[in-house]
């Protein structure tokens, strides 16, 4: 449980000053209550983290890809697992004129866009032990030239809106040509994600094998997807519920690629790979290799169909992957594992001060992002640890553990002589106990 044991093998990465004020925050972090600030950190920490000494790391320009990969390679990797890659925005409210990257972010909690920051994160998933560790933040920070297009965007919408669209004419427009779907121009947001992508793959190299990411339904699309398969992944994502898919003509005409459109209230019964019902409703799974128009390639299209026996009413969800050979089952069960990222986030927010920070400048933005996530990795660590004797152990019983632990060294320092060993641990353990939510958990070791 010595966290500046932990941080050891960050020595290649980090200056020694910024290991051991790493480990003192991190204690900190641990123990505290209340918001998460660099002051609220400074009132928590042992000797040697001052609140200067909490500003000098908020200053310091570190290397956190190269953290987090260390720290997960080091103490979070599992042999024999295989990992999936996953990306997800988060939206932090702010206030106030002056943080770095401040802007108007749509926040789904709030259904609507709200001022603040917003950040892209990229974690491993452990599909095994089904649990999400983050390896690569960034913040969003949108160029002028962004702003400009989306505001057009909107614009040109809302123009369309009122005045009705004309009909186009049936058919293809004269004049037009055949292009190359597969060559398409990414957004700056792509790019964005795309160069993270790369650097993260740079990095790990051939330690760790990756074959898939997973991504919401705002990247089902074909700029998306080339731009995955552009960093050499598959991509796991859902489209559109009213989608236009179509099965591969057979037919004699070589000319013609498209056949049937599919239709999602009748699938043909030789695509149905499962059946379930529970409460009166009916789980049905389909997969088919389909075509989309605006996508360059053939799609592995899975198509889940509820039905409600009694009324008759139904609704479905289309994933896919560009992986034309990956199961029917890896589809859901990646697409379905990418929502842990979302419990990272809740943690970072909960807990960890992403929420909290006070920062306004570049650097110290980008540390306290960055921070609040490797806290994320720093938990599930210690959690391991300790669900060996309680599996129902949370970050509650944790930070209750280090705080019970802080009262009571700060109280033995105060005492002309040290207990007894036998008294002291069980002090340690009834202190430590307070303000938990499950069975006790096993005492830290006495000073």
């Amino acid at each position: 449980m010595d966290i500046l044991a932990l941080l050891q093998h960050l020595n290649p990465v980090l200056a020694k000053t910024t290991i051991r004020q790493m480990s003192l925050i991190i204690y900190a972090l641990l123990a505290m209550t209340g918001r998460v600030t660099m002051l609220g950190i400074s009132r928590w920490t042992d000797k040697g983290g001052s609140y200067r000494t909490v500003q000098r790391f908020f200053q310091t320009t570190i290397p956190w890809v190269k953290v987090f990969w260390s720290f997960f390679h080091t103490h979070l990797e599992q042999s024999e697992t295989v990992y999936v890659l996953a990306g997800d925005e988060c939206v932090m409210t702010k206030s106030g004129k002056q943080t770095h990257g401040l802007d108007r972010f749509f926040s789904s909690l709030y259904g609507k866009p709200v001022p603040g920051i917003a950040l892209f994160a990229l974690s491993l998933i452990d599909t095994q032990a089904r649990r999400s560790y983050p390896v690569m933040a960034e913040q969003v920070v949108r160029t002028e030239e962004e702003k400009a297009a989306a505001k057009e965007k909107k614009q040109r919408r809302q123009t369309q809106k009122k005045k009705g669209e004309a009909k186009r004419k049936p058919g293809r427009p004269k004049g037009s040509k055949n292009r190359n779907k597969a060559d398409v121009c990414l957004t700056p947001e792509l790019l964005r994600i795309q160069e993270m992508i790369k650097q993260f793959l740079l990095l790990v190299g051939q330690a760790l094998p990756l074959a898939y990411i997973a991504l919401d339904g705002h990247f089902g699309n074909n700029n998306a997807l080339q731009m995955v398969l552009q960093c050499g992944l598959h991509l796991v994502s859902k489209l559109r519920y009213d989608s236009a898919l179509y099965f591969a003509y057979e037919g004699p005409d070589k000319r013609r690629k498209y056949g049937d459109k599919i239709d999602y209230a009748n699938i043909p019964a030789k695509y149905l790979k499962e059946t379930t019902t529970e409460d009166d409703i009916r789980t049905d799974i389909y997969q088919v290799a389909a075509l989309h128009k605006e996508f360059a390639q053939p799609l592995n299209v899975i198509i889940i169909v509820k039905t409600n026996i009694k009324t008759g009413a139904w609704a479905h969800v289309i994933l896919f992957s560009s992986d034309l050979d990956l199961a029917w089952e890896k589809v859901i069960d990646y697409y379905r594992l990418r929502f842990q990222i979302e419990f990272n986030f809740r943690d970072a927010k909960q807990y960890w001060g992403l929420e909290d920070f006070m920062n306004v400048k570049e650097t110290p933005v980008t540390n306290a992002i960055n921070l609040s996530l490797f806290m994320v990795n720093v938990s599930q660590l210690l959690l391991r640890y300790l669900r060996h004797k309680d599996s129902n152990v949370n970050v509650l019983d944790l930070k209750a553990l280090y705080r019970g632990h802080k009262y009571v060294v700060e109280t033995i320092k105060l005492l002309p002589e040290k207990p007894d060993p036998i008294l002291l641990s069980t002090i340690f353990e009834r202190i430590s106990g307070l303000g938990r939510i499950h069975n006790p958990l096993p005492s830290l070791n006495s000073p």
